[in-house]
């Protein structure tokens, strides 16, 4: 194809020809993004026309985006192009195809972060943080934090590795998402599965009130609580200290996923609902605490030992704690110095708070008064 003679005189710049013709002067800057026609092809630049402003032209890896190929670009072609230098030393404007497609890709992007547009996107990898998607040929990211309830992995002791398991299981799945954050300056693309119907999850839990009382299944179960699903695909926390009146290791000791449970609402944050299956009990604590009283000796055993102390049993429902300094005269490094689980001994009781559960135990006390 033969090329079109395009150079202007070396004395005159662009501004100035179009000044002497009368015509009104429209210098681009760089940056915008401009519409014209292709006038000529070779193989490493392309050149276009501008109308109303001038000759504009395209090489080396400008030329190259998704939607346009140089090898399908016909002379004629109407085509789009961002100006990098608004005039170089031919008096025609040097321009890029690659960054008006990056351009028109990231205002795609932020139109639909305006918009809410949900997307349907292919999980591409897993890591430790989250999974990597692709909208539009960039790669973004769906945090952890950004799961729906459905897909968030709910895994005991919170182990990094079984996490990152749970993720890998979705690479090549398709996921519904909505962008919320894109930001072409620092090419950073951050979408969401949870924002997916988010308004009609907020009318839903609208509608709930404190106190509540609900039908609920065991969804996941977590060291510190466990997940419940109810209603019209609704989810919320039973943390550990509202499962039981007496203290507990670990949930999955009194629970399993799939579990029918009531449960009442406590708490309502935005979209985080907590629960309490406890509160539907009576409280062992307002029968039992009644045949206790400050200075009583009573007989325990010991249940769990820890550097600042040790949980004692006194009865089904009620359990004291005997900190270390009470353990023993003689200063400790750790409670288990003096005692260890399993072992039956005389404490007093040296304060009782209901309201909190709280009873508070000493070793040494006895001691002294046996010495």
């Amino acid at each position: 194809m033969t090329n079109v003679a395009i150079a202007t005189t070396d004395a005159k710049t662009m501004q100035e020809l179009l000044a002497q013709d009368g015509a009104e002067i429209n210098v681009p800057k760089a940056g915008d993004i401009l519409e014209g026609r292709v006038l000529t092809i070779s193989k490493n630049e392309v050149y276009v026309d501008i109308p109303g402003i001038g000759l504009g032209v395209v090489r080396g890896r400008e030329l190259y985006d998704e939607s346009v190929r140089i090898t399908t670009l016909k002379v004629g072609d109407t085509v789009l192009a961002l100006v990098v230098e608004s005039e170089n030393k031919d008096g025609n404007i040097e321009m890029s195809f690659r960054a008006a497609g990056q351009e028109r890709i990231w205002q795609t992007l932020s139109e639909r972060l305006r918009s809410r547009e949900v997307i349907k996107t292919k999980i591409l990898e897993a890591n430790k943080g989250g999974l990597m998607v692709e909208v539009n040929g960039v790669i973004g990211f769906l945090p952890v934090s950004q799961l729906s309830s459905e897909h968030y992995p709910r895994v005991e002791e919170g182990d990094k590795n079984k996490i990152l398991e749970v993720l890998k299981s979705y690479v090549g799945k398709i996921f519904d998402v909505q962008v919320i954050t894109a930001d072409a300056q620092d090419e950073k693309l951050i979408v969401s599965e949870k924002a997916v119907g988010e308004e009609a999850m907020r009318t839903k839990i609208g509608k709930l009130a404190l106190e509540q009382v609900v039908d609920a299944e065991v969804s996941g179960i977590v060291d510190f609580g466990i997940f419940i699903k109810f209603g019209e695909g609704l989810e919320g926390l039973v943390h550990i200290s509202e499962l039981a009146w007496n203290r507990i290791e670990h949930p999955k000791d009194l629970y399993k996923v799939g579990q029918k449970v009531q449960a009442q609402i406590i708490s309502i944050d935005r979209d985080r609902i907590s629960f309490s299956i406890k509160r539907l009990q009576p409280d062992p604590w307002t029968e039992a605490i009644k045949k206790y009283q400050v200075d009583q000796v009573v007989s325990g055993k010991v249940t769990k030992v820890m550097q600042f102390g040790a949980f004692v049993e006194l009865d089904p429902e009620i359990y004291g704690l005997v900190h270390s300094v009470e353990l023993s005269n003689d200063e400790i490094s750790d409670a288990s110095q003096v005692v260890k689980i399993g072992d039956v001994r005389e404490f007093k009781i040296i304060s009782i708070e209901p309201q909190e559960h709280r009873l508070g135990l000493s070793l040494r006390a006895v001691v002294n008064k046996q010495v």
